[in-house]
């Protein structure tokens, strides 16, 4: 990697400077063959004024920079040549220095460079990608804290204090005899292992909310025909972007928004509202519900939007079921709401017809809402990001344990014939939704009432609302505890 790159460094068309930048062994070299000022003698990190040259003619006029390895980006040689911006200029310097000897640069071939030189870790190189890419501030703010290797050094010291474990429990095998090592018990091995397990909790965490705060927050927006979906959007952005029309199912298509909201992004995905089978007529129909269950694929948060003028009904479960069935985040979005007489028990009322029809998602959020006045939509964003906080949490093994204990102290496991359920132990193993396993002696024995038990349980101690939980049971010899 001996040669010497460069590339156009600003973005190309008319501005007042564009900058070229050259890195490699050679590049003082050769940008000194056509600057009018000697630079093989100019101290490192300094900004020299002149002009481009080349055979004679006077390309542009230029102030050019110089910083010597190792103190640069690639640590390589670096020269940057801050020329007048516009397409013309730009192109001819970049074409000069081609024919110097200088080759052009792939793209992120700078970032590469300082990565195989040691400049930067992968995670560097990544975060310097995500920042100039970063649409918002808290997308900002995250790059700039990985490109300062807090994530890198937070994976350091978890590998290690897996180094040190490993190597403490070696010792104690290979050399037991000797008095001066340290006797490695069963309790500090538990206690390094559980720090250790608290540090990757918390990596995996911040992975998730990182990847969640980079891309956006994807929101569907689900319902029946004319619910009022494209206006909650529409409410939410400010304008008549999605188009509305009293027609029901005027939206054909998923349409994606992006808002930005206090500092973070959500993309919101309005689609054609689901018929009834029967009337489904065109082929542009089935079109939409193939799009629709796609676009619930992608959706992290589901808003089922229901009319509160019409209630909730069968089909409203039938539509929410799509998101349930995948173990997305949902909140039931009731719309019109400002079209209801209430009085104190309304909302009550209502709430229980909802928790009656949909009851196989006890867990989701409802809220009122009109898109007509705008009541309480600027607090969906709240309620989004809370149910996304639930379903990317992860909670550490330990824990899950003590509270699966405490909780077979309190309700005996079920039996059959003699035979009582054993359980060993529970871990999360995935989010989105969170998922988790237990193992035990005989899951013939682990009643789904019992599962629903344990899951009450937890949700007792983490909430985790907006947001459906998952088990699965795995069978596990007492031989091999």
């Amino acid at each position: 990697m001996n040669d010497t790159i460069c590339a156009i460094s600003t973005a190309l068309g008319l501005g007042a400077i564009s900058i070229i930048r050259v890195s490699g062994d050679d590049a003082i070299d050769i940008v000194n063959k056509i600057f009018d000022k000697d630079l093989t003698k100019k101290e490192s990190h300094t900004i020299n004024y002149g002009h481009i040259v080349y055979k004679g003619e006077i390309i542009d006029e230029v102030m050019v920079s110089i910083m010597k390895s190792p103190k640069t980006f690639t640590k390589e040689d670096i020269v940057e040549i801050n020329s007048h911006g516009g397409v013309a200029v730009t192109n001819k310097v970049l074409e000069i220095l081609l024919l110097e000897g200088a080759r052009l640069a792939e793209p992120g071939e700078f970032t590469k460079r300082a990565f195989l030189n040691g400049r930067i870790d992968l995670v560097e190189a990544e975060s310097i990608m995500d920042l100039i890419e970063s649409k918002t501030e808290t997308s900002r703010k995250l790059a700039i804290s990985g490109m300062e290797g807090k994530v890198s050094n937070l994976v350091k010291n978890i590998i290690d204090n897996l180094v040190k474990v490993n190597a403490n429990i070696e010792v104690n095998i290979d050399y037991p005899e000797y008095e001066d090592i340290e006797i490695v018990t069963k309790e500090k091995i538990e206690e390094m292992s559980k720090y250790i397990n608290k540090e990757l909790t918390k990596l995996l965490n911040e992975s998730e909310n990182g990847k969640l705060i980079k891309d956006g927050i994807n929101t569907l927006i689900l319902g029946k025909p004319n619910v009022g979906k494209s206006s909650i959007v529409n409410r939410l952005l400010g304008e008549n972007r999605v188009i509305v029309s009293n027609i029901a199912g005027t939206t054909r298509d998923a349409i994606d928004t992006e808002i930005v909201h206090d500092g973070k992004e959500y993309i919101f995905i309005d689609t054609a509202g689901l018929r009834r089978k029967n009337k489904i007529k065109e082929e542009l129909e089935r079109y939409s519900i193939i799009r629709t269950v796609s676009a619930v694929e992608r959706a992290d948060v589901v808003l089922m939007v229901i009319d509160a003028t019409e209630g909730v009904t069968e089909q409203d479960a039938k539509i929410a079921g799509i998101a349930h069935e995948r173990g997305k985040g949902v909140i039931i979005v009731v719309n019109k709401w400002d079209a209801i007489e209430k009085n104190d028990k309304t909302m009550k009322e209502y709430e229980g017809k909802i928790r009656q029809v949909l009851s196989y998602m006890p867990y989701a959020e409802i809220m009122y809402v009109s898109a007509l006045t705008g009541q309480r939509l600027p607090k969906l964003y709240d309620m989004i990001d809370m149910v996304i906080e639930n379903q990317t949490l992860r909670i550490a093994t330990g824990v899950l344990n003590e509270i699966m204990t405490e909780a077979v102290a309190m309700q005996q496991p079920p039996s059959d014939k003699g035979k009582r359920l054993k359980l060993y132990y529970i871990t999360q193993v995935a989010v989105k939704p969170p998922t988790f396993v237990i193992f035990v002696n005989d899951k013939e024995l682990m009643h789904f009432s019992y599962t629903r038990y344990l899951e009450n349980k937890i949700r007792e101690a983490f909430g985790f609302r907006g947001t459906s939980l998952k088990f699965f049971i795995r069978e596990r010899k007492e031989k091999d505890q």
